[in-house]
């Protein structure tokens, strides 16, 4: 993996906002800045030019000079705080970024003949505060732009990037939607609560919030909450998933993250293989896979399938 540093600029006066914090602004219950900095915590270094606040991981801060001296000036700022070979460029305000738009834009900045990459919106817009950038060529256009017209305050990025020889990709909208009026947060706040997306939504903002960092499987732990539901009764659901988090959280107690989702695993099998038994034996007594005094039909075992469970 190419090892970079990022840029946050995270200072703006969000004037269509009304003035409010819009770092700050929550979208499914993290802050704006928070899910761009998730988006990227490969980096060595994070550098957020703006007003200090409290984030989900840490970072180095740095303000524009002046302060309100635009994107160009803040760029500035924070590029004299790293020391990477290439830099992540971000604006403060993408809910959807993701990693995967992060590594794309790295790669491409890295091709031969290239000082940096940026994406480009649906209508094939530049976007340079969603970019990827040649730390060298970088400081060296900006000390020229600062030369020629005596300071970098209250100019516009396209001085600069109309100076580098950048690879353009597109990353599909959701990578360059940014937040700059209250009609874009309630759009972004009902995106993330659709059918398809809500699940993947909360797990993510859980584990935020919890400071875990681990992948699990979470159609293993749907299926046997669904077991122990349909299996015990419908309480036995939440109850059982807390028991396996914790005696995997035991298992794994001192391990890393991969070991620690390989317990929860483990004991996800544990006890999906346990409801089944009681799903079988409830049956059995019903009347639906043999005498419940006798045993079951045909000398099978209560726990060998599912046949006839109405498990759907």
């Amino acid at each position: 993996m190419t090892a970079y540093d990022v840029i946050v600029l995270a200072g703006g006066a969000a004037k269509r906002l009304g003035g409010a914090d819009k770092p700050g602004v929550r979208v499914g219950g993290r802050a704006l800045l928070d899910r761009v900095l998730a988006a990227c915590d490969g980096a060595a270094r994070t550098v957020v030019v703006g007003d200090r606040r409290a984030t989900a991981r840490p970072v180095v801060w740095t303000r524009e000079v002046p302060e309100g001296g635009g994107p160009l000036a803040a760029l500035g700022a924070g590029l004299k705080l790293t020391t990477a070979e290439y830099v992540l460029v971000l604006s403060a305000d993408l809910p959807f970024l993701g990693p995967g738009t992060a590594d794309a834009l790295l790669a491409a900045a890295g091709r031969p003949g290239r000082e940096g990459a940026l994406c480009t919106d649906p209508d094939g817009r530049d976007q340079p505060l969603v970019a990827a950038y040649r730390a060298e060529p970088l400081r060296r256009e900006l000390a020229l732009i600062a030369t020629e017209y005596g300071s970098l305050a209250g100019l516009p990025l396209r001085i600069l990037t109309a100076e580098l020889e950048l690879a353009r990709i597109d990353a599909g909208p959701d990578a360059v939607f940014d937040c700059d009026t209250w009609d874009d947060i309630a759009a972004a706040r009902a995106r993330i609560r659709e059918h398809g997306a809500v699940l993947d939504e909360w797990i993510t903002s859980v584990k935020n919030e919890l400071g875990i960092e681990l992948d699990v499987d979470t159609g293993v732990l749907l299926d046997l909450a669904r077991d122990a539901a349909h299996g015990v009764a419908r309480p036995a659901a939440p109850l059982t998933t807390f028991l396996v988090g914790y005696a995997a959280a035991r298992a794994s107690a001192g391990a890393g993250p991969d070991e620690a989702a390989a317990a929860v695993a483990e004991a996800s099998r544990k006890a999906t293989a346990l409801a089944l038994r009681w799903e079988a034996e409830a049956a059995e007594a019903a009347g639906q896979g043999g005498d419940a005094a006798g045993g079951p039909a045909g000398g099978t075992k209560p726990d060998a399938g599912r046949e006839g469970t109405g498990t759907p």
